[in-house]
């Protein structure tokens, strides 16, 4: 039922699911689903299986609910949390521990040598050349190549639009940690 190819990101995320009061943290579709089939009141059926690995798959951050009757759902939350207590923690907004933060950022540091695909959307720099006024466009950029991890990735990726001629130094770059950069790796 799991997909091969998530992004990279995504495969550090665990699921916490949650119908009223019964609760879990999971690695996988897999677990979740079994979780769901001990609940009474859910009906797992083939549109929700799909519905619910598609939610995984994607490189959606936020919640997602799943409707289990006309007046009820169970929630599926993406998390970098590895327990309950270390997700219970930041949800009663007591922040990102320190532990889970490292986690985070071995997602990205991590060597993975392999090809990756890169998609980015930064801010283009752009001179009009009539009134020779600057402003910014959003332009996305794709490519596929060579890396030993995410963050090589990304860096290869905005340090090759940094020396284009065709690329005004001006233009601006988002965060390898935001919706506007993904990483998928592809093998070797």
């Amino acid at each position: 039922m799991r997909a091969k190819n998530y992004s990279y990101y995504i495969n550090c995320m665990n699921l916490y699911l949650r119908f009223f009061n019964d609760e879990v943290l999971v690695e996988n579709v897999d677990q979740a689903i079994a979780f769901l089939e001990q609940l009474s009141e859910v009906h797992i059926d083939d549109a929700l299986r799909r519905d619910l690995a598609r939610y995984v798959e994607s490189n959606n951050l936020f919640p997602k609910r799943f409707k289990v009757t006309s007046k009820s759902y169970f929630i599926v939350i993406k998390t970098t949390a590895t327990t309950m207590e270390e997700f219970k923690a930041y949800a009663n907004g007591e922040g990102v521990t320190k532990m889970s933060e490292e986690k985070q950022s071995r997602a990205f540091t991590e060597e993975n040598p392999g090809w990756y695909k890169a998609e980015i959307k930064f801010k283009r720099v752009l001179v009009s050349p009539d009134t020779n006024k600057c402003h910014y466009v959003d332009t996305d950029f794709e490519a596929k190549l060579k890396a030993h991890s995410v963050q090589d990735c990304y860096n290869r990726v905005v340090d090759y639009l940094r020396n284009r001629v065709d690329v005004d130094p001006r233009s601006q770059y988002p965060s390898i940690r935001g919706r506007n950069f993904k990483a998928e790796y592809l093998g070797m």
